[in-house]
């Protein structure tokens, strides 16, 4: 017996449903049917897919195996169907992009969208699962960060282009802190406040906690996700790392770190040359977009690579036109 697609969606149903009684209601056969199926398939692939239980089916690791190839190549068949039939109706194509957190993402997206091309978003914190999502062909390109000192497991078969080479870390605190009275924050005088961070993002626990413990600092530490963290930060209870096109708010200031002790450098990565060269221009305007809305970076950015931009006040960005300032590449 040769697989089919549909053999593929019955094994995902029972995974998902979590016994075949329940599965084979969602299918809309009989379980009878959908239990010699099964037995079918696993005489097949040489082995059991599901160990059955009074309690219903969970995968063995075969079948754990088995499923971790077949739901990319259901999503790949349902965008394959999706796409053919937005061709065939005259309809839009769609883009799928993949990214990391960037305050880049609202201007590339306006960039990107045109007649006969609508991009979709998925956003995830983990730079390592965007790009198996790309090499599986559930993404066209993710856009992701690697933090300094842990490098990203980049699958064979991707395409990547650096855009920026290395963005440092700043710093998020209450704006009533004692350090926020100065641009430029040295670790030594945060020592003794509490820092939250993302665990989920990769390398991010690590590179901080590298960070700290470089200057003698043994953090106490929350972990929470960054749009918490920036609450706590407003009410005074934790600090954070943040990206430096971060803005300060009345509650909040975004200052750099002395000595720009950890950085991240952004990529964009696509199966084809082809694919990162249709979107890479429009991330790259969209980033230094970015960039020179927040003061602190822009700060950064005309100390470090030159010509100097015009002087920088609150809330305010001038048009300076991105190559100015974008570090070469």
């Amino acid at each position: 017996m040769e697989l089919e697609v549909r053999h593929l969606r019955a094994l995902c149903a029972i995974a998902e449903a979590g016994s075949l009684h329940r599965a084979a209601r969602q299918l809309g056969v009989a379980q009878p049917t959908l239990s010699t199926q099964l037995s079918r398939i696993e005489q097949a692939l040489g082995g059991p897919l599901f160990i059955r239980e009074r309690t219903g089916c969970r995968p063995t690791p075969l079948g754990r195996t088995v499923l971790g190839r077949a739901r990319p190549l259901l999503a790949d068949m349902r965008a394959l169907v999706r796409e053919a039939r937005a061709a065939a109706a005259g309809g839009d194509s769609r883009l799928r992009i993949g990214s990391t957190a960037s305050r880049a993402l609202a201007g590339w997206l306006r960039r990107l969208r045109r007649p006969g091309l609508e991009p979709t978003l998925q956003m995830d914190v983990s730079a390592n699962a965007l790009l198996r999502r790309v090499v599986d062909g559930q993404l066209d390109v993710a856009f992701v960060h690697e933090v300094e000192g842990c490098p990203l497991r980049v699958p064979e078969g991707l395409r990547t282009r650096v855009l920026v080479e290395r963005e440092p870390h700043f710093v998020m605190l209450p704006a009533d802190h004692p350090a926020a009275a100065r641009p430029v924050v040295h670790l030594a005088d945060l020592a003794d406040d509490r820092w939250m961070v993302d665990p989920t993002v990769d390398g991010e626990w690590d590179g901080v906690h590298r960070m700290l413990r470089a200057v003698g600092i043994d953090p106490r530490v929350l972990h929470g996700d960054y749009h918490t963290a920036a609450s706590l930060v407003a009410t005074g209870e934790v600090v954070t790392v943040c990206q430096p096109s971060s803005q300060s708010r009345p509650d909040t200031a975004v200052r750099r770190l002395h000595g720009d002790p950890l950085g991240v450098r952004l990529m964009l990565a696509a199966r084809t040359r082809s694919e990162l060269d249709a979107v890479f221009p429009a991330l790259e305007e969209a980033y230094w977009e970015a960039a020179r809305q927040s003061c602190a970076y822009r700060e950064w950015l005309e100390r470090t690579e030159p010509p100097p931009l015009a002087p920088c006040s609150p809330g305010t960005a001038t048009a300076t036109d991105r190559t100015a300032y974008a570090p070469v590449r």
